[in-house]
């Protein structure tokens, strides 16, 4: 059902791109769509367009694991459309043609403005393009059971055809049919969410398989003494110990056991396989091609499978204590990837993790339907445990690359308030300087979020496809209303996620389709089609505004001289399968990240390279041409830069984070001042002198 109705979300998506793609043979028609789109059109546009998977996937996601912190994402994308309202929207469509270095070069007439407006263009749609292809892949891979990499190239070629056949007419329309369907499908999701309430003692379906959903994570009873762990349990002894500790104060944060354990087999008729439950699934052992990271037993002519897996001590203050299983990836030395201990495949996968374990007396086990703010005031009680997803990385003692996935307990009132992913207090044996740090990287993300939303390329262009500034400005209210109304909704998605345990303890990407599974298979369908028509809505338009930048902006720079329609159109749609290339490239390279994470360093370029050039040369009139060129220039790496130095890609680099050039991670707090700083010394420095 899941892969019919993606499908055919798919075909329709195609059949209104064909449809619509026979507007695009003039330069106005493939950039700008001969600025005919109705005002109402548009402004639902703006929100498909607007709404990628960093809001849909991404937010959702850094709600279900870190609360309210995850929501800030959705006041800073939402903030930013005031800029757009009040300064940008007019403008733009009196100034501008076809592209942004239009409107700056308006009043300048230099072909420098044209070629770094065009860079920029091009830089920016690329850090917001990567995201929309991490997302697509993360999507594609359950749906199909596809590899992530087929998925980012199954959506690349799909928007790649979108833009080249059809240009901005059949992106409008595309985008209109997604923000549609999106507002609508967050809307239905979060009216399930509250008629469910919490219930401690639901059991969620998982991947369509109830018992899979009834499964309960073991646990062992133990006693340490000096350090000794003491089992009573047969069949189970301790292979190796790992101790994570706090790296300020190098206390015991975590302890973690691998046990040696013999699970109970079944043989199959077919000869020399195996089946045996590992964490509720199902799994298949093959004798035959026993590779040594399990073995096959008979003890008292009974068949066990002896795996190695990892096990959580929760101890008490005299000695004795519980370990819990959890759950956990390795890469062992010749390069064998194991899950929970058995070879990886499409049915030994992690399972969904998350929960909520407590909630106040006065509700017993369940809450049954709650209004939207009682369910709010319940997560956020002192009295509601939240089960957070966490990881901790090692390498074993025998050299094995290990990543366990636990729950960690954590109070309702502080899953609910500032703090868990922006730290603002200071921790045991963490400097006021580290604080200052958190709190600074804090408000350069918000100031990136605030000043980047009228800054993005696909966003300025949609103000080109209406006729004037007077529907300009009604979409500009239209597409803040149903992006208002979305980011809304995505609390009760992230926090119904947490509620229903959908959680993917590889990637917070997924929280949202998972939460949608949790109420059956068809509506996890629906939901991973219209977040697949979401992440077509958002890259088509990146596509639209890069050819768009390489056609009309670059080309004429190069050539020196204008360019025929047609040949516009035909570069346009060039530009599209290059860029599209590329993002999918960086799609497949950047898999873990969250969506709206990587989403931030986009606003942060954007914010840096072209808002200071637009706001300057709209109210101060000594803005000079060549102070846009260095602002903008000086935006782009700077920004570029900084992100390139930052902590998160140190770690990408396999270097120590703490070791970063940049001990921010995000650079908008010192780009965009810097950028505007740029701006106006040059500008003053290259201001013409009155004739005598």
């Amino acid at each position: 059902m899941a892969i019919v109705v993606f499908f055919v979300f798919v075909g329709l998506i195609l059949i209104l791109s064909t449809y619509t793609s026979r507007k695009a043979s003039s330069v106005g028609g493939y950039f700008v769509a001969n600025s005919s789109i109705h005002w109402g059109v548009n402004g639902i546009a703006f929100a498909g367009g607007y709404l990628s998977v960093a809001s849909f996937l991404g937010i959702c996601g850094l709600i279900a694991f870190f609360g309210y912190d995850g929501f800030l994402y959705s006041i800073g994308f939402l903030a930013g459309w005031v800029v757009a309202l009040f300064i940008i929207a007019e403008p733009m469509k009196r100034m501008g043609t076809y592209t942004f270095s239009d409107a700056l070069n308006k009043n300048y007439e230099h072909p420098g403005i044209h070629l770094a407006a065009g860079i920029s263009v091009l830089v920016v749609s690329f850090f917001y393009l990567v995201p929309q292809m991490v997302g697509a892949g993360v999507l594609v891979e359950p749906l199909l059971g596809i590899p992530h990499s087929w998925g980012v190239i199954i959506v690349g070629s799909v928007v790649v055809f979108i833009v080249a056949a059809g240009g901005m007419t059949s992106t409008t329309y595309v985008q209109f049919f997604n923000g549609g369907l999106l507002l609508l499908l967050a809307l239905i999701l979060s009216l399930a969410v509250l008629y469910r309430g919490i219930d401690l003692n639901a059991v969620h379906g998982e991947e369509g398989a109830g018992d899979l959903g009834r499964y309960r994570y073991k646990q062992i009873a133990v006693e340490v003494v000096n350090d000794e762990l003491k089992i009573d349990a047969d069949r189970v002894r301790v292979v190796d110990r790992y101790v994570r500790t706090d790296p300020l104060t190098g206390n015991p944060m975590q302890v973690f056991y691998r046990l040696s354990r013999a699970i109970p087999a079944l043989r199959l008729e077919e000869e020399d396989y195996y089946l045996a439950e590992i964490k509720g699934r199902s799994v298949r052992f093959n004798k035959s091609s026993d590779t040594g990271v399990y073995s096959i037993e008979r003890i008292n002519n009974q068949v066990f499978i002896r795996i190695e897996d990892w096990w959580q001590l929760v101890q008490d203050a005299d000695g004795s204590g519980v370990l819990t299983e959890t759950q956990f990836s390795s890469v062992l030395p010749d390069g064998t990837m194991l899950i929970n201990g058995a070879p990886e495949g499409l049915e030994n996968r992690l399972r969904q993790m998350g929960g909520v374990s407590d909630i106040p007396d006065e509700y017993g086990y369940s809450t049954g339907p709650v209004g939207p703010f009682r369910i709010l005031s319940i997560m956020a009680d002192q009295l509601t445990t939240v089960q957070r997803v966490q990881n901790a990385s090692f390498v074993s003692s025998d050299n094995q690359q290990i990543t366990i996935h636990y729950q960690e307990p954590t109070s309702g009132a502080v899953f609910m308030r500032p703090g868990l992913m922006f730290p603002l207090e200071a921790r045991e044996g963490e400097s006021a300087l580290d604080t200052f740090l958190y709190r600074l990287n804090f408000i350069s993300l918000m100031l990136a979020l605030f000043f980047g939303t009228a800054a993005l390329p696909h966003i300025l262009i949609r103000y080109y496809t209406v006729p004037d500034v007077d529907a300009a400005r009604k979409s500009t209210i239209v597409a803040i209303g149903g992006i208002g109304l979305f980011y809304i909704l995505t609390m009760y998605l992230g926090v119904g996620a947490v509620i229903a345990g959908a959680l993917n303890p590889e990637t917070s990407n997924m929280s949202a389709p998972l939460l949608a599974r949790s109420f059956g298979e068809i509506l996890f369908a629906i939901v991973s089609g219209v977040a697949f028509t979401t992440v077509l809505a958002t890259v088509s338009g990146l596509i639209v505004a890069s050819s768009g930048a390489v056609a009309h902006d670059l080309l004429g720079v190069v050539l020196r001289r204008k360019a025929s329609s047609r040949t516009q159109v035909r570069v346009g749609r060039i530009a599209a399968v290059g860029v599209g290339l590329f993002g999918i490239m960086f799609g497949i390279t950047f898999r873990e990240m969250n969506v709206s994470f990587l989403v931030g360093w986009a606003f942060a370029v954007a914010a840096s390279a072209n808002l200071p050039s637009l706001l300057m040369m709209l109210f101060w009139k000594k803005t000079t041409a060549q102070g846009i060129i260095a602002s903008i220039l000086t935006g782009v790496i700077a920004s570029v830069t900084l992100i390139l130095l930052s902590p998160d890609m140190w770690a990408r680099y396999g270097l120590d984070p703490a070791h970063a050039p940049m001990p921010l991670n995000q650079p908008g707090i010192i780009s965009i001042p810097l950028s505007f700083a740029v701006l106006i010394l040059v500008s003053l420095a290259t201001q013409k002198r009155k004739k005598l």
